[in-house]
């Protein structure tokens, strides 16, 4: 018989392409076998006497070394010999149409084996291929192929099969790999380990065992022995007792006798290597997500999630769900008990989801199955509804996956928030995996209210404890309409900041975010709750204030007015405005950014940034704003000697001092350290009461200190002292 015209093209297209992937074709099998026992067994149902010829339903492998062979056997329902001309010999409704209208078109021929070209890829490790099959309705047929434009079918008068088909594929040269115990084991449990039927394959083992040395020998002299000292006995009656214990006369001395044999066979044991073959069970590991959760211990639970994590701890958590409707799919997701260490490396998969279609494995990269926030949850899906073969192109424009993929998300938000109700649990889960609820946070808008309820942080009143959203809004004082947050570097640092004196002094609870990732989130998660999210190292704080205390900041705001406007002269556009703060209670003063700008903690990030392009650093950093605190001594005194003379030397110096030393409780850091040292290293000497002739030189030097109105140094000391 002759091949079907486009099935020609496509074989000659397989036999001389040269395809990496080829380990496809047993998946292609194997999955061509599981149908035809599906069909089988179904057929079993309706018509109990047609499972007769064979009830055992499995699949063998058997790898023959000395013929080169690999031959694949099932017990399934089998083709009557139409059926192996008409669906081997032409294309029926798989993929392989698909596969050659998209050659045509000039696709890449690489894509070859996701088109599932079923039965032919055969071609790709074997250059003959024979099937012989035995269908209850027909002869026992052979058909058979090298590959060229023909095929053979005749009557198969070779070893007779009950029932179903065995498939022979006379290896290549080069793809002898395929015979490998190792080789076959590792790809039947990559792509087919959870199908329904038992696969088995033809295992070698060797067995040592203890044998005699030439056994037929030592039995043979046994017997002679025996009938020599028989003979003797009957004609040496009379001799005496040891003599007669010597010929071993007498059936008080047998044992002896035999325990004399028993030396000389142990003298002469020797163990010898025996080969033996037997099949062995591939896939022991069921599918578990096909059964009803409510069956399922955790210990089943946790021995699959080994399985197929390869992870020697338990799982935190677990989801299992069936979708049924428009779509319907099975899956089982888990939490693990840590994050890998290479969480969030770029090279690395991007998720550990394994997609099935009918319990046959098809890919675990598909990028669009999961998000990546979520790519350290490790699991199945099994879908009936996704086609087998199907190229990955194919796969990512599916909207079934788009659907899998919402449901996936959901279930994962429902599976943390289960996890929260056991705050041990919580806790663990939080350590690990904090990040990647606030990537969440600030990739997935859709979710972004569900996300923030999973989010904790320290506060000015958690202690040891985390807070979430909800406790803190529970507990806000009455009248409060934001939560208060600080960003910062570490809790150590937010927690003795400057910005927090004032709410912390009014009973007001403050979020610390200290996580670099915060910065990010924060930006896009505005509000919770109706509750808007103010920082407080930002302006826009308006912190509530009584009639009284409205009238005292207003009389502060005039009387520090021509201050303000000194400090904002000396000290230029490094700062954008001077202004009386309500923020800060025991610091002389803060610098605060602007409400849309960088924050101090995000500016020090970015410059953190390895590959970051400074030529979008100048836009973002923020315009500073220094608040002043009227009520300390500091800025009251400076507001007198300002008064007195305001091209005093010492009061630019000191507020040059008072800029960069909030700098650096501010959070920011120093352009020029050495300027900010060298200003130190004077108020140390004139507190020291030291005096050199260099003096002037070095005032000089400084380039913030005013260049005239030179004064006594003793003036100076005196004055700093006033200051102090």
């Amino acid at each position: 018989f002759a091949f079907n015209a486009d099935l020609q093209q496509l074989m000659s297209l397989i036999i001389n392409t040269f395809y990496s992937n080829k380990e496809i074709f047993l998946r292609e099998l194997l999955s061509n076998a599981s149908d035809a026992l599906d069909k089988m067994r179904y057929k079993g149902i309706t018509e109990p006497e047609a499972l007769e010829t064979d009830p055992n339903l499995k699949i063998q492998i058997i790898p023959d070394k000395s013929n080169n062979t690999l031959t694949i056997i099932d017990s399934g329902i089998a083709m009557t010999k139409s059926e192996l001309i008409n669906n081997l010999g032409t294309i029926a409704k798989s993929g392989t149409k698909a596969f050659m209208e998209a050659v045509s078109q000039g696709t890449d021929i690489s894509m070859i084996g996701q088109f599932g070209v079923g039965f032919y890829s055969t071609y790709l490790v074997a250059d003959r291929v024979t099937v012989i099959s035995k269908s209850n309705d027909d002869d026992q047929y052979r058909w058979e192929s090298n590959a060229g434009g023909t095929f053979t079918v005749v009557n198969d008068d070779s070893e007779k099969i009950a029932r179903g088909t065995k498939i022979i594929l006379h290896l290549k040269e080069d793809q002898m790999e395929y015979l490998e115990e190792k080789r076959l084991k590792e790809l039947v449990k990559k792509h087919s380990e959870f199908i329904g039927f038992s696969i088995e394959l033809l295992v070698e083992k060797t067995t040592e065992k203890e044998v005699t040395e030439s056994d037929d020998e030592d039995d043979e002299k046994k017997e002679e022995e025996k009938v020599d000292e028989v003979k003797e006995d009957d004609k040496k009656e009379d001799d005496k007792k040891d003599d007669e214990k010597k010929e071993g006369e007498g059936e008080d001395d047998e044992p002896k006798v035999e325990e004399e044999e028993k030396k000389e066979k142990e003298k002469k044991t020797k163990k010898i290597k025996e080969v033996s073959h037997e099949y062995e069970q591939l896939n022991k590991t069921k599918p578990l997500w096909m059964k009803k959760p409510e069956d399922i211990t955790k210990e089943e639970y946790s021995s699959f999630y080994k399985s197929i994590s390869n992870d020697w701890e338990e799982h935190l958590g677990v989801k299992h769900f069936s979708v049924e409707g428009q779509l319907e799919f099975k899956a089982l997701l888990f939490v693990p008990k840590r994050a890998p260490f290479d969480l969030f490396e770029s090279k690395k998969k991007k998720n550990n989801i394994k997609l099935y279609v009918r319990r046959v494995f098809i890919m675990d990269d598909c990028d669009d199955l999961i998000p990546e926030w979520l790519g350290f949850i490790k699991g199945v899906v099994d879908s009936d509804d996704l086609p087998l073969n199907i190229s990955r192109e194919t796969l990512q424009q599916n909207k079934v996956l788009k659907v899998i993929r919402r449901s996936i998300i959901k279930k994962c938000l429902e599976m943390f928030a289960e996890l929260a109700e056991n705050q041990e649990d919580y806790k663990k889960f939080y350590e690990q995996f904090s990040k990647n609820i606030k990537l969440g946070v600030h990739e997935d808008s859709n979710n972004r209210t569900k996300l923030a309820e999973l989010l904790r942080y320290h506060s000015t009143k958690s202690g040891e404890d985390l807070v979430s959203f909800k406790e803190y809004v529970q507990r806000m004082r009455e009248g409060q309409k934001n939560i208060y947050y600080i960003t910062g570097e570490s809790i150590a640092a937010v927690n003795n900041s400057p910005f927090i004196e004032g709410l912390k002094k009014r009973g007001l609870e403050v979020l610390f975010l200290v996580d670099p990732i915060d910065e990010y989130a924060v930006q896009q998660l505005k509000e919770y709750d109706g509750k808007k999210l103010v920082s407080v190292t930002k302006e826009g704080l308006e912190l509530e204030e009584t009639e009284e205390e409205k009238k005292i900041k207003e009389e502060e705001k005039a009387k520090f007015e021509a201050l303000c406007k000194l400090m904002k002269d000396v000290l230029g556009d490094k700062v954008e405005k001077v202004q009386i703060g309500s923020r800060i209670e025991d610091s002389p003063c803060v610098l605060v950014t602007s409400e849309n700008g960088w924050s101090a903690n995000m500016e020090r990030i970015m410059k953190a940034q390895a590959l970051r392009d400074s030529s979008m650093t100048s836009y973002m950093v923020s315009k500073k704003t220094m608040e002043i605190n009227a009520k300390h001594p500091i800025i009251d005194e400076l507001r007198k000697k300002a008064e007195q003379d305001q091209g005093d030397k010492t009061v630019k110096d000191l507020i040059w001092l008072l800029f960069e030393t909030s700098l650096l409780t501010s959070g920011f850091t120093l352009d020029e350290s050495t300027t900010f040292a060298g200003r130190i290293h004077r108020m140390i000497k004139l507190g020291l009461s030291i005096y050199d002739d260099n003096n002037d030189d070095e005032d000089d030097d400084l380039p913030a200190l005013a260049d005239d109105g030179e004064a006594d140094d003793n003036d100076e000391a005196t004055k700093m002292e006033e200051v102090d």
